[in-house]
């Protein structure tokens, strides 16, 4: 039922379907003036959401701000969260990533520099996908080629959203009251959810966000007044981060 109201949700949350339904609005209504507000509304709709520097500025400040790698210490341990690969049931001798994978390679890039010992990665499998391999396999598989002993990595393969990665990572790190200092890593639009998760459930931690949508402004023609189908897009991602962030505040996930 959760899934089902969450897919619902990211529907209802499209800018695109707003201008969609605005635009059928601006046919169908029968009185002219409503039919004329509806179109400018659509119009205006479209070309806010369409303009990569009002969506780079939004980004920005969601997102967390990036740790310089200089400056991360000592970790026994960093968590990973997963939601970075893609299921392919015709290709599935391989693993398929997105742009999330900064996520386990910048992870790795820290593993590689001695500044963290083990990497813990939590993350099973969507729903109504049961042929896929859970996520936190097939990034340990990776992990494993990437020449990481398998002594070194830690899976859970139980949790399907942010909350649980949260609750079962932490039943995880109880098992290892040895590691007392502990890295969260995962992307940056995704960090303050995830913080509030791992506070709730009593982990304490760094942040380590990776995976940047944002960028610096830049204000050439193309980044201020030139539509872009790109910054569409990341609106509509922007915005399901920003409402699964309040509904977890709203269920006292976080």
């Amino acid at each position: 039922m959760f899934f089902i109201l969450s897919k619902t949700l990211d529907f209802l949350l499209m800018p695109l379907v707003w201008v969609l339904l605005l635009l059928f609005l601006a046919v169908f209504l029968k009185s002219v003036k409503w039919r004329r507000v509806s179109l400018i509304s659509a119009l205006a709709m479209l070309l806010f959401f369409s303009n990569p520097f009002f969506s780079n500025l939004a980004w920005r400040a969601w997102e967390a701000r990036p740790v310089p790698v200089s400056d991360v210490g000592k970790y026994d341990v960093a968590v990973v969260l997963t939601g970075v690969t893609s299921f392919k049931p015709d290709i599935v001798d391989r693993v398929h990533t997105n742009k999330g994978a900064d996520r386990f390679l910048h992870t790795l890039q820290l593993y590689r520099l001695g500044k963290v010992d083990k990497i813990l990665i939590t993350g099973g499998k969507g729903f109504l996908l049961d042929e896929m391999p859970p996520e936190a396999e097939q990034l340990r598989q990776v992990m494993l080629l990437a020449g990481v002993p398998d002594k070194d990595i830690i899976v859970e393969t139980g949790a399907v959203n942010t909350r649980e990665n949260a609750v079962y990572a932490a039943q995880v790190l109880a098992q290892h009251p040895s590691w007392k200092k502990i890295l969260l890593v995962t992307s940056a639009f995704h960090m303050r959810r995830s913080e509030g998760c791992f506070r709730k459930v009593g982990v304490t931690f760094d942040s380590y966000p990776t995976d940047f949508y944002s960028s610096e402004p830049v204000f050439t023609p193309d980044y201020t007044v030139i539509p872009s189908a790109v910054a569409f897009e990341g609106w509509h991602h922007l915005i399901h981060e920003m409402a699964g962030y309040v509904v977890y505040k709203v269920l006292g996930y976080c």
